[in-house]
Formats: structure tokens, C-alpha cells, sequence
């Protein structure tokens, strides 16, 4: 009973996962920081048919937030041997673009292969970015990356021959102009619906301070 009530507690409090930071605040990382962070900012969701007993969707996303971009920049000009001042421009530019959208890296599979291509005519998901207050925002790009890089398979762990790669990027704002995400936010979803189920990632963040 005792251990049961440990693992509850665990489950409630989120044991064995680091609180995720939205704030832009500088990073300490090294290159070997960069696996903790990488899945501490990525998520795995899948939607199963009982009725079939088939996978519908399988989705593994990585939000390239703030400090998901610091520590990549560092992982990469370590392993390319990049000069202080290369990986000085490099991380100012990544960050300069984390403040413009809100970008996800994208790899899944599913049952009709045709249906899960997010960028083809016959896509049978919807992608939507769900704000904490409910509002959702559609993507302003999806890029559908046919040929992964070494980069990305290498640095993006769930790249295989077996799933489709994407890169979807939202606003910062909705049309009216208020921040999807500001300080206080507490959470954000990644939704994929359609007629044949619904996946939600969800990415819960630290309080600020």
C-alpha cells in the first residue's frame, strides 16, 4: 500500500521530469546537456482503436523553445567545432527567431501513411496550438521534410525510415494580437484532430521566478 501511494504521489507531482522554463533568460548548458533537454521539451502521445486494435496516430513532437534552442546551438558548435564567435552568431540568430513563432518538430506515423502526410491534400489531421484559456491557433507553416539530415536524425531522436518528419511553426500572437503564450502561462497543447480520433502533447511549464 505504502509503494502504491508512492507511485500515486509520483504520477500527481510529475516525478522524474525537470520542470520545463519558459523565461529567456541566459542557459549554463554544456553539449552534454543536451539530451536532458531535448526530452524534457518533447512529448509522445498516440491514439489507439480498440475497435480495430490499431494504432491511428502515433506523434512524438519537440517544442524548440527558448532553452530547447540554447542547448541545440551549444550540442551543435561542439560536434562542428565551431569558433566562440560562430556559435555566438548562431545561438542570436536561433533565439531571435524562438521570440518570432513557436516551432515544433514533428515526427509520426499512422495507419493510412497517405492520411498522416500533414501537408497533402488528403491529410486527415487538423494541427492546432491550444492555448491555456482554450484559444486555438492554426499553424502559419508546415514543412514537410522528406529527406531528414544527419542533423536531424541525430540530434531528433525519433526520426526513422518508418515515420513522416515535419516542422510546424505557429504565431506567437492570435489575430487579435494577444500572446498565445506569456509569463504566467502554464501549459500549452499541441492538438491533432480529425474523423479518425485526437492526440493532445502537452507541455507543462514552471511557475516564473
Amino acid at each position: 500500500m505504502r509503494t502504491a501511494s508512492v507511485i500515486a504521489l509520483c504520477l500527481l507531482l510529475g516525478c522524474g521530469e525537470r520542470a520545463i522554463r519558459m523565461d529567456v533568460q541566459p542557459r549554463d548548458f554544456t553539449a552534454q546537456s543536451y539530451k536532458k533537454v531535448y526530452e524534457a521539451w518533447t512529448r509522445e502521445e498516440k491514439d489507439f482503436s480498440w475497435g480495430e486494435l490499431k494504432d491511428v496516430l502515433n506523434v512524438t513532437a519537440t517544442f524548440e523553445s527558448w532553452e530547447f534552442r540554447w542547448a541545440f546551438v551549444v550540442r551543435y558548435a561542439n560536434d562542428y567545432k565551431l569558433s566562440p564567435e560562430a556559435r555566438s552568431d548562431m545561438l542570436k540568430v536561433s533565439l531571435a527567431e524562438a521570440e518570432q513563432e513557436h516551432r515544433f518538430f514533428v515526427t509520426l506515423s499512422g495507419d493510412r501513411r497517405v492520411e498522416s502526410n500533414l501537408t497533402g491534400k488528403r491529410s486527415g489531421w487538423r494541427v492546432a496550438l491550444v492555448a491555456p484559456d482554450g484559444r486555438e491557433v492554426l499553424p502559419q507553416s508546415i514543412e514537410r521534410i522528406r529527406r531528414p539530415t544527419a542533423v536531424d536524425r541525430l540530434y531528433f531522436f525519433s526520426v526513422t525510415p518508418l515515420r513522416d518528419t515535419f516542422r510546424i511553426s505557429f504565431p506567437v500572437t492570435d489575430d487579435a494580437g494577444k500572446p498565445i503564450l506569456d509569463a504566467a502561462a502554464r501549459f500549452v497543447l499541441l492538438r491533432f484532430s480529425g474523423p479518425n480520433g485526437q492526440v493532445d502533447l502537452k507541455w507543462a511549464f514552471a511557475k516564473p521566478g
